[in-house]
């Protein structure tokens, strides 16, 4: 937190050695231009080449900071020639004006002439002598933006940033020496991020191909891959035939008046709790009273749990590998408990598979509020395969989701650190 003298001052609460010059506030017209496509050069889609000399960048392209050239379009040279002030180079800064707004790229490693779409902006400094860009970039990627520009969006369903609202927005910044270390910092800090998401996404498509060769395929009854010495049919088996299932009856359901602080009753799960990996969140849970948790010991979580959801968010699934306080579920989950001679992940992994989620929404259908019952839960079919082999499997995609949850951890701690920055090194 920055002090109220440093406030007034205009300084940060952080900065590099050497700098104690109190910082400038300029209007973004002040020390930039910004140019768009003109209502008669707009492309019709029909103009939009998949090759070619001239890349056409739209806001579908931004990435990160970034503009992904893998998904640009491309345009006539005769279109490209159009007009110099939307043609863009390494170095400069665009920003999306119509439906998502607000995002901010950064131009780099660009091989190609390039242009714009309608719904971009090019941010063109005026004294570069003076202003550095990638401080500048920085700075409108940066929350300020989007703080700024608020409500003062126009349209309806699709918002436009307008030209006549960005220009006011106010950008303070140092000298530009000054201004080189900030940016060059946080554009040291962006390649670390880079390099932490490619490692996660690398690890989510190894899980992701792994699951579809570890699993038989539709109509399939062996895997494409398997451990060494397993051979032999999978067996279809009903869900129920494999663990004891169970939810909360409707009489003992609760109240928002059975709800206590923590510390004061059970964890009670809820699908928000659980992410898209069907990873278990033990922060932000809400707590149900000791009472009314020892009313239902049937549903009392346990390590090793599954949980279904049967109703609404239907078919999102967590498996249970830890708990930090006694634990319950809400109405909308069912508990599935794994019996003996089953390896509970491997259950987890077979019930969020993409067959047996078909076989969950040919129940479910259309309904606007999908429910599934716990019998016809029960009723549904997926294949196993001998304990020993289903171990070997739940062991391997349970230490690789050990790996993938490390890395989503240490890339969420670096946004962390960079948003906690950009609040202590910017005024």
């Amino acid at each position: 937190m920055k002090s109220a003298e440093q406030k007034a001052k205009k300084v940060p609460a952080i900065r590099f050695t050497g700098f104690d010059d109190a910082w400038v506030e300029k209007k973004l017209s002040e020390l930039a231009t910004m140019h768009a496509r003109i209502g008669w050069q707009n492309l019709r889609t029909s103009e939009f080449l998949d090759a070619g000399d001239y890349m056409l960048v739209t806001g579908t392209d931004f990435e990160d900071g970034k503009i992904s050239f893998s998904t640009c379009h491309y345009v006539a040279k005769e279109r490209y020639d159009q007009d110099k002030n939307i043609q863009i180079r390494n170095g400069s800064i665009l920003i999306t004006k119509d439906g998502t707004l607000g995002k901010v790229a950064f131009v780099q490693n660009l091989t190609k002439p390039a242009t714009l779409n309608a719904g971009v902006f090019n941010v063109e400094l005026k004294n570069k002598k003076e202003t550095d860009e990638k401080y500048v970039f920085q700075y409108l990627k940066a929350p300020f933006l989007m703080d700024y520009v608020g409500n003062k969006a126009t349209g309806g369903t699709i918002k436009h940033l307008n030209q006549n609202i960005l220009v006011d927005f106010p950008v303070v910044s140092p000298k530009k020496e000054e201004q080189q270390k900030i940016g060059s910092f946080f554009s040291n800090i962006d390649s670390l991020i880079s390099l932490e998401q490619k490692k996660y996404d690398k690890l989510t498509q190894v899980k992701k191909s792994m699951l579809e060769k570890m699993f038989p395929k539709e109509g399939a009854t062996v895997p494409e891959i398997r451990f060494a010495g397993f051979t032999g049919d999978w067996e279809e088996k009903k869900l129920g035939d494999t663990v004891l299932l169970r939810g909360r009856i409707g009489f003992r359901g609760y109240k928002e008046t059975d709800l206590v602080p923590k510390g004061m009753g059970a964890i009670t799960f809820s699908p928000a709790d659980i992410d898209e990996t069907g990873f278990i969140s033990l922060e932000n849970n809400k707590y149900l009273s000791w009472q009314k948790y020892d009313e239902s010991p049937e549903i009392q979580v346990k390590v090793g749990d599954i949980l279904f959801t049967k109703t609404a968010s239907i078919g999102k699934v967590g498996y249970v590998q830890l708990l930090s306080n006694k634990a319950t579920i809400n109405p909308q989950f069912a508990l599935l408990s794994p019996n003996e001679n089953m390896n509970g992940y491997f259950i987890f992994l077979s019930v969020r598979n993409d067959s047996f989620m078909k076989k969950v929404k040919g129940i479910t259908g259309g309904s606007s509020v999908p429910t599934m019952s716990q019998e016809k839960l029960k009723e549904l079919t997926f294949l196993k395969t001998s304990i020993d082999e289903q171990n070997k499997i739940g062991s391997y995609f349970s230490h690789l989701d050990s790996l993938i949850s490390l890395q989503q951890r240490k890339l969420e701690k670096l946004k962390n650190i960079k948003k906690s920055l950009l609040e202590k090194m910017f005024v």
